[in-house]
């Protein structure tokens, strides 16, 4: 849901306008979308992506386990008239803790996934103009455009495959000097951990 949102809105940020464009200009075009779907990048920061997000939710997920189980507890008398005041006092201050920290967690997931969204979509657009640049150079063209931003194109000037042939180069050789980005650097995901941890505590 996220990642669709906003590639959507990449597509149009990343479309360059061609009323500039003069018929002696040589231009290709490029899909946005398939050089993330396709290319060892985009394929790569999909791949954090998704691990972010089940990281997340599963400590979400924990935390409604954690509260289902303790309801259920409030709903067995026999359980309960086993508890000191003490002990019960110190259930419910759980068990809200618990429902306050599942808000934070909520309202923290959104705000982390819209962050690792924009983090994949400024990286992956940075190597398609690495990319453009480099085929450009090759093929001699002035101009390598989003295909979004175009009414109609000839498909002789689709040059997405060459640039995510030389996106997949570019992802080789970084690979292998170990240069590759992780895209959680940056993202708060400590801040979630660190809840949890002082609560346990």
């Amino acid at each position: 849901m996220f990642l669709s949102k906003t590639l959507l809105s990449a597509l149009t940020l990343c479309g360059l306008a061609t009323a500039s464009l003069s018929a002696e200009d040589v231009f290709g075009v490029v899909n946005f979308t398939t050089c993330v779907t396709e290319s060892k990048y985009g394929q790569k920061e999909q791949e954090n992506f998704e691990g972010i997000r089940k990281q997340l939710s599963s400590m979400i997920e924990d935390t409604e386990k954690e509260i289902k189980e303790i309801a259920d507890k409030f709903g067995d008398t026999d359980f309960l008239d086993s508890l000191s005041p003490k002990a019960e006092e110190e259930l419910k201050a759980r068990y809200q803790n618990l429902n306050e920290d599942l808000a934070r967690y909520q309202g923290q997931f959104y705000q982390i996934m819209q962050q690792a969204n924009m983090q994949l979509v400024q990286k992956i657009s940075s190597q398609i103009a690495r990319a453009s640049e480099m085929v450009a150079t090759d093929k001699k063209i002035n101009y390598i455009i989003n295909r979004e931003a175009c009414f109609y194109y000839n498909p002789d000037l689709d040059l997405t495959e060459q640039v995510i042939s030389a996106m997949d180069e570019n992802y080789e050789v970084e690979s292998k000097t170990g240069n590759l980005s992780d895209m959680s650097e940056g993202i708060p995901l400590e801040a979630m951990d660190e809840s949890a941890l002082q609560n346990e505590g």
